[in-house]
């Protein structure tokens, strides 16, 4: 029987929410005039971070933990505790914020020429080097104990023993893919493309959140997020939800604590996401791939619809020494984000035996 963690849906809600959190409840660390990779200067750029643990007095037990699509720094608190493989009195993590995610610089929060849906195109490796400036210029340190990232985390997790393949010790992706296919480009476009119907979305420049839109949008992800299998056996009961019409409102409810420029800023990220498109690849991926000199435990849960078994066990092929652990779930994408006990148990217990 797979076990839920008791936590109610609501506060689920609310808790991932970035409108949640006010200023104090996360740090920000000020990049200035920021250059991305398309070219554009994005002025006094942002970016949120919170930290658990101590850094040692070698300054080698850091680990960072990169935020996912639809999430925030918290995303991995429930593997971030004493004993367990986030262990804040082994490691210093630092959780940091993707941009676009509404705590770092992103569309709702950023001033003209770039607010809204002027907010330029980010890539996975403007998050990265983000991240790297600040674990070095912050905290100053030489080399870090490793990346573990869900998701769009886990983008930029490979994403980070590309770029800096001296600089990180070990990487932990979890059902996420250093390559967008062009199946996933399409679902997203869908998304974006629920969002944009809504005639209040206005171009982006709606007064009020266009709620049809968003709530369209909700339904989309709704197909996405669990298996086949999980809707067949009914384990949506396992949250708490009847019907899967309460599992459409629920995620339908979870889009509507963001913003639609946000989500539509971050889907482009995701869409163009390439490993191969680093600085001396070429856009081929495999040599990407194939340079990684970090340690890689790759997990892909193995009902995923957004990252599919076959492509995520293919890309772990291309990496040196890799490390393949599928999580054996039914909850599809969701097994990485840590609501059921046996999914955490697994995670957690891979973790531990890879940073031994």
């Amino acid at each position: 029987m797979i076990k839920i963690l008791k936590f109610p849906i609501l506060m689920a809600l609310i808790l991932c929410s970035p409108l949640f959190y006010a200023e104090g409840n996360h740090k920000i660390f000020n990049l200035g005039d920021f250059d991305l990779e398309s070219g554009i200067t994005l002025p006094n750029a942002k970016l949120s971070y919170v930290t658990h643990g101590k850094l040692n007095k070698e300054k080698d037990n850091l680990i960072v933990v990169p935020s996912a699509y639809l999430g925030d720094h918290h995303g991995f608190d429930f593997l971030i505790e004493p004993g367990k493989a986030l262990d804040p009195e082994k490691y210093f993590i630092v959780a940091t914020d993707m941009f676009q995610n509404g705590l770092s610089s992103s569309p709702s929060n950023t001033l003209p020429p770039f607010d809204g849906p002027n907010f330029p195109l980010i890539s996975i490796r403007d998050n990265v080097k983000a991240g790297y400036k600040l674990v070095t210029e912050i905290f100053k340190v030489k080399k870090i104990k490793g990346v573990v990232g869900f998701s769009m985390g886990a983008q930029q997790a490979f994403q980070w023993a590309v770029s800096y393949p001296d600089f990180v010790e070990k990487i932990v992706g979890i059902a996420g893919s250093a390559v967008e296919y062009p199946h996933g480009i399409v679902r997203l476009e869908g998304f974006i493309s629920a969002i944009k119907a809504d005639a209040s979305f206005a171009n982006g420049q709606y007064i009020s959140p266009p709620e049809v839109g968003l709530r369209a949008g909700g339904a989309h992800w709704a197909s996405w997020g669990w298996s086949q299998e999980w809707y067949r056996l009914g384990l949506y009961e396992e949250m708490g939800l009847k019907d899967t019409d309460e599992v459409i409102n629920w995620f339908e409810e979870f889009v509507l604590s963001w913003d639609a420029n946000n989500l539509i800023a971050l889907a482009r990220t995701w869409q163009n996401n390439n490993i191969g498109n680093t600085p001396g690849f070429n856009g081929n991926y495999s040599e990407a791939l194939g340079s990684i000199k970090a340690d890689v435990l790759y997990m892909p849960s193995e009902t995923d619809m957004y990252f599919h078994i076959d492509a995520l066990t293919r890309e772990a092929n291309m990496i040196p020494g890799v490390k393949l652990r599928v999580i054996p779930s039914l909850w599809g994408h969701i097994a990485g984000a840590g609501f059921t006990s046996e999914d955490i148990e697994f995670m957690n217990n891979e973790i531990i035996e890879f940073y031994k």
